[in-house]
Formats: structure tokens, C-alpha cells, sequence
């Protein structure tokens, strides 16, 4: 198996689905579950606080509503994040610096290249 392949699947193993975090959202998400999966912790916890007491409710629930257009752009950055992890910035420490174009046509995966195309737009 080629490193292109180990990565993909390494990829593949990490990535983060909005299907998943919004049914966290929809069934947990007074207590933060969907935060806590897309790896938001500090926010997580604040949710699961303020689900604890009366007082915290009413914010709770403005902010439960706003997630939910929050969940597409946290579950994108999540999935960037790790194709930067996997992308190897430690790996590229060694080799000569890449301008963009170059950098764009040594991409791992296409779909970096759509997420790359979609984040120019």
C-alpha cells in the first residue's frame, strides 16, 4: 500500500460527518455532545453547564438553535484541520518550500483540491 493510499484511509478513519454531529445536535445537544465530537471541548463543557442550571436554560436554547447553522462550517473546519495534520506539515519541514499552485498539484487527496476550490470562492 502506497503512503497516497495510507493517508486517505488515515483520512477516511478521521472525518468528522455532519449526519452524525447533527443527530448529536438534534437528540444531545443541551449537553454540548455535538461540540464534544467535532472536538470543541471548552464550549462543550459551558453547554453542559448551562444545561445544569434553570438560569442557563434560556441562553442554552438560543444557542442550540444557532449551532445548527454553526454545524456545516465547524464539521468543514474539523475535516481541514485533519487533512492539515495528515497533509504533514511535519513531512514538508524537510522538503523545499511549495508555492500554491505547486502545493494545490501535490495535494494527497482530490478532495482537498475541492475543499481548496470551494474555500477560494
Amino acid at each position: 500500500m502506497d503512503s497516497r493510499t495510507q493517508e486517505h484511509l488515515i483520512f477516511e478513519a478521521h472525518r468528522k460527518s455532519a449526519g452524525a454531529t447533527y443527530l448529536l445536535w438534534f437528540f444531545l445537544g443541551f449537553f454540548g455532545a455535538h461540540r464534544f465530537y467535532l472536538g470543541r471541548t471548552r464550549s462543550a463543557i459551558v453547554q453542559l453547564l448551562m444545561c445544569l442550571s434553570i438560569i442557563g436554560i434560556i441562553p442554552l436554547a438560543f444557542w442550540w438553535l444557532i449551532d445548527a447553522f454553526l454545524i456545516p462550517d465547524m464539521v468543514r473546519d474539523e475535516n481541514l484541520e485533519t487533512i492539515r495534520k495528515l497533509g504533514g506539515h511535519e513531512k514538508r519541514l524537510h522538503e523545499p518550500q511549495l508555492n500554491a499552485p505547486e502545493r494545490a498539484a501535490a495535494s494527497v487527496d482530490p478532495r482537498v483540491e475541492e475543499i481548496r476550490e470551494m474555500r477560494r470562492r
